[in-house]
Protein backbone atom coordinates (compact mmCIF):
# COMPACT_ATOMS: atom_id res chain seq x y z
CA UNK A 1 0.00 0.00 0.00
CA UNK A 2 1.26 3.46 -0.88
CA UNK A 3 1.75 6.09 1.76
CA UNK A 4 0.67 8.92 -0.54
CA UNK A 5 -2.00 8.99 -3.24
CA UNK A 6 -1.21 8.70 -6.94
CA UNK A 7 0.94 11.42 -8.45
CA UNK A 8 -1.80 12.17 -10.98
CA UNK A 9 -5.46 11.20 -11.22
CA UNK A 10 -6.20 8.64 -13.95
CA UNK A 11 -8.16 9.91 -16.95
CA UNK A 12 -11.47 8.53 -18.16
CA UNK A 13 -9.79 6.61 -21.00
CA UNK A 14 -7.51 4.87 -18.51
CA UNK A 15 -10.41 3.94 -16.25
CA UNK A 16 -12.50 2.57 -19.15
CA UNK A 17 -9.54 0.74 -20.72
CA UNK A 18 -9.71 2.46 -24.10
CA UNK A 19 -6.28 4.04 -23.69
CA UNK A 20 -4.64 0.62 -23.47
CA UNK A 21 -6.06 -0.35 -26.88
CA UNK A 22 -5.06 3.01 -28.41
CA UNK A 23 -1.52 2.70 -27.02
CA UNK A 24 -1.21 -0.85 -28.34
CA UNK A 25 -2.17 0.25 -31.87
CA UNK A 26 0.02 3.35 -31.72
CA UNK A 27 3.08 1.39 -30.57
CA UNK A 28 2.51 -1.49 -32.96
CA UNK A 29 2.37 0.78 -36.01
CA UNK A 30 4.77 3.44 -34.60
CA UNK A 31 2.20 6.17 -35.22
CA UNK A 32 3.54 8.67 -32.67
CA UNK A 33 6.72 9.22 -34.67
CA UNK A 34 4.78 9.94 -37.87
CA UNK A 35 2.16 12.13 -36.19
CA UNK A 36 4.58 14.29 -34.20
CA UNK A 37 8.09 14.05 -35.69
CA UNK A 38 9.28 17.36 -34.15
CA UNK A 39 7.28 17.37 -30.92
CA UNK A 40 8.50 13.97 -29.70
CA UNK A 41 12.25 14.82 -29.47
CA UNK A 42 11.45 18.21 -27.90
CA UNK A 43 9.26 16.63 -25.22
CA UNK A 44 11.87 13.94 -24.56
CA UNK A 45 14.57 16.58 -24.10
CA UNK A 46 12.34 18.58 -21.75
CA UNK A 47 11.61 15.49 -19.66
CA UNK A 48 15.32 14.60 -19.59
CA UNK A 49 16.20 18.08 -18.26
CA UNK A 50 13.50 17.89 -15.58
CA UNK A 51 14.65 14.41 -14.55
CA UNK A 52 18.27 15.60 -14.24
CA UNK A 53 17.13 18.58 -12.16
CA UNK A 54 15.33 16.24 -9.75
CA UNK A 55 11.78 17.30 -10.63
CA UNK A 56 10.49 13.71 -10.44
CA UNK A 57 12.32 12.78 -7.24
CA UNK A 58 10.29 11.66 -4.23
CA UNK A 59 10.92 14.82 -2.15
CA UNK A 60 9.80 17.05 -5.03
CA UNK A 61 6.69 14.92 -5.64
CA UNK A 62 5.90 15.24 -1.94
CA UNK A 63 6.43 19.01 -2.03
CA UNK A 64 4.14 19.42 -5.05
CA UNK A 65 1.54 17.23 -3.34
CA UNK A 66 1.70 19.43 -0.23
CA UNK A 67 1.35 22.57 -2.38
CA UNK A 68 -1.73 21.10 -4.11
CA UNK A 69 -3.30 20.59 -0.69
CA UNK A 70 -2.59 24.23 0.12
CA UNK A 71 -0.28 23.55 3.06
Amino acid sequence: MKLFPRYRRPGLGTILGTMQAKRHISRHYKLAYWQHPIQTPVNNAKRRVLRKAGYYSDPMKFLRWMLRLGL
